[in-house]
């Protein structure tokens, strides 16, 4: 078998192959890759005690925090003792000193549960925490990892009234005064910032270079001048905080400055990308999550002297959900892969984000057909899932701007 993929293989002309960068070498390679869902054993005890600690300590008080519109404070303090807020943290810092993967699972495994906590963890672990342990000075590190990792939660403060998808033409801005900058400003949609404690936040701090100027700044909540609003009143994920946050000259010591100046533009847009792969992980647990609490459902509820499971039309909904389902996990546990191993990995992340928002909302969306009138009532956990997954098609870029950014690397692959 190996001697005739060889043999067709040098059918191709060197050209197409240098042209089109075809990697030969895989095919004659030994090494045989195991299947994406094969995890380390870390990545499994991980897996299960997330699990364990989701339906045992945060599925109790979903609908308290559903009505509350805000994290339990014990659930909070469930996910710092145990870890959870400082996944990928040195343990030096206080961290768990995990990895890329274990996020990613961890976020999906509290998505089963609640799609709200799930964004809390998920933010403020692939955004905040791995913005800060792969750019900030190590004085930075020590003043701040260690609070992000057991104490307070972290806010990226990106988005503005008049900057969604366009991210870098944002207004806010950042005047020099001796070793301080003034920030002045107004940011929208910033989650986490009802709780946080420690702000990302992007200003302009040389206007006059455009997107160029962008810088990050590290900013206390306690700063002088930082004053959040109340939480929006969304569909979905209500528990997790929505806000707009205000500067009125905030004046915030140049040595908070966060990697390099100038460089804002450069992190949002990266580190975002790593961010669109934990939304994949939210988006695909909570249509799990549906997906488990309704077929039970379908095996129990009769009609015409049989359970609906066993009628074929049902039969094959079910099982074409399921399948689109496992492959938008497998988009996902793949962009985690590529991150992981250090590859490009921009065109995968927002594929996996792309397909699983977009299933998540179909696998609910049938969830509550299958259930039937129950299905659209609050006494049933499926309206909530619908409803908490919508949001994965519009936060941290929109399915258009995803498929714009597909489209630009087809593209360049073949030009």
């Amino acid at each position: 078998m190996m001697n005739s993929v060889r043999i067709a293989l040098k059918k191709f002309p060197q050209n197409f192959i240098e042209t089109k960068k075809l990697h030969v070498s895989a095919v004659t390679s030994s090494h045989i890759p195991g299947p994406l869902t094969q995890f380390t054993e870390d990545e499994v005890m991980m897996k299960e005690t997330v699990a364990k600690l989701a339906k045992e300590e945060i599925a109790p008080l979903v609908k308290k925090m559903e009505k509350e519109a805000r994290i339990d404070d014990s659930v909070l303090k469930q996910l710092f003792d145990n870890g959870l807020m400082g996944l990928e943290i040195p343990e030096k810092y206080g961290g768990t000193e995990s990895h890329f993967m274990t996020t990613i699972l961890t976020v999906e495994e509290i998505a089963k549960v609640d799609g709200s906590v799930a964004a809390l963890v998920d933010i403020h672990n692939t955004l905040v925490n791995s913005l800060i342990i792969k750019v900030a000075s190590e004085e930075q590190k020590a003043k701040y990892l260690p609070k992000l990792a057991q104490q307070c939660a972290g806010s990226f403060c990106l988005t503005e009234p008049g900057a969604g998808s366009d991210a870098f033409s944002l207004k806010t801005d950042a005047k020099k005064d001796g070793d301080h900058y003034i920030i002045n400003g107004t940011k929208m949609w910033i989650s986490n910032s009802d709780i946080a404690g420690v702000f990302l936040v992007f200003a302009n701090a040389n206007p006059s270079t455009g997107y160029r100027g962008i810088t990050t700044f590290l900013v206390d909540r306690e700063m002088e001048g930082l004053t959040v609003g109340k939480p929006e009143d969304k569909l979905g994920i209500k528990a997790s905080g929505t806000c707009m946050v205000h500067f009125e000259n905030v004046r915030v010591p140049e040595c908070n400055i966060l990697g390099e100046f100038g460089h804002g533009y450069k992190y949002a847009a990266g580190f975002l990308n790593e961010g669109r792969i934990g939304i994949g992980a939210q988006m695909i647990g909570i249509a799990q999550g549906c997906l488990d609490a309704t077929i039970p459902y379908t095996l129990e509820r009769k009609q015409f002297g049989n359970n609906i499971f066993s009628f074929q039309s049902m039969q094959h909904q079910i099982a074409q959900i399921t399948t689109e389902l496992e492959a938008a996990r497998l988009l996902v546990y793949n962009a985690a892969r590529l991150v992981e191993s250090k590859q490009d990995f921009v065109k995968e992340a927002a594929m996996a984000k792309l397909v699983a928002s977009e299933t998540a909302l179909k696998v609910t969306a049938k969830c509550i057909d299958f259930m039937g009138g129950v299905g659209f009532t609050t006494d049933f956990p499926q309206e909530k899932y619908f409803r908490d997954c919508k949001i994965g098609t519009i936060y941290e870029g929109t399915s258009n701007m995803q498929l714009s950014t597909i489209a630009k690397h087809i593209r360049k692959a073949y030009s």
